[in-house]
């Protein structure tokens, strides 16, 4: 197998993110999805660094999180530690969640979905997450919206110093769109004299479309499947909407 996408950018990752406001804007969005539909077992698929996971063992509620690096687990572990009600595996997407039924809400976020190889890679683990759900249960897919971007030239979305483990550093974040594809393409600029002083990356990752979700989702058994273009419950518009997210409902029939 190949070495995961993120393993060697796991320090810039975690670092770019401001993690108190995107949990704080994201977390009743959740909230509201999870009290309406009784959850009490969650699966978080393709976890990073566990960030997510960790709000919702916060809440009372009996996590499973999965990511296919095992540098970020071994963060996550690391930060936030392991116990019944809060699980990590080292898991890609080819992989059954668990036994079929067993768990409340399925979550895939952060544009994870998106970073899958290819199209049937990407409805097959839909297929997964679904699977995976009692009757009832919510499969939540958030991923970035690459219909809104321009075609051809990089929005570059962040600019930040931050201090990294090999010093003060300037990372650059953007993204930009070709055809149906999309890249995130990283900059990390420092002046540690034992390091290469550049480091760059651009990864691809796939266009999902609302109507093959939507598609891949009845035909594993959702009976319920909602679009949204944001956390704040924005209904979701392909020329309009920065986010595409996903909400399906777990049917009573299993398909």
């Amino acid at each position: 197998m190949s070495k995961p996408l993120f393993d060697d950018m796991s320090d810039v990752y975690e670092a770019i993110i401001d993690w108190p406001k995107r949990l704080a804007n994201e977390a009743p969005f959740f909230r509201g999805l999870f009290e309406r539909a009784n959850v009490a077992r969650v699966a978080d698929v393709a976890c990073g660094t566990g960030r997510h996971a960790d709000m919702f063992r916060s809440w009372g509620l009996e996590v499973h999180a999965s990511d296919i690096s095992p540098v970020m687990i071994q963060r996550a572990k690391e930060a936030f530690g392991e116990s019944q009600r809060l699980r990590w595996t080292v898991q890609g997407f080819e992989h059954p969640l668990g036994p079929p039924g067993y768990f409340d809400a399925v979550v895939c976020l952060g544009n994870s979905l998106a970073l899958a190889p290819d199209a049937a890679t990407a409805a097959q683990a839909l297929r997964h997450m679904l699977q995976a759900l009692r009757p009832g249960g919510l499969a939540i897919v958030h991923v970035l919206n690459l219909w809104k971007l321009p075609q051809g030239p990089c929005v570059w979305q962040k600019v930040v110093t931050k201090s990294l483990p090999r010093g003060s550093s300037l990372i650059l974040k953007g993204v930009h769109r070709c055809a149906d594809r999309g890249y995130v393409d990283l900059v990390v600029l420092d002046n540690a004299s034992d390091q290469e002083p550049i480091f760059s990356r651009s990864v691809r990752f796939l266009g999902l479309k609302a109507q093959d979700l939507d598609a891949t989702a009845r035909e594993s058994g959702a009976v319920d499947v909602t679009f949204f273009g944001s956390h704040q419950n924005q209904p979701y518009d392909a020329l309009e909407s920065t986010d595409l997210i996903l909400v399906a409902r777990r049917g009573n029939v299993e398909s």
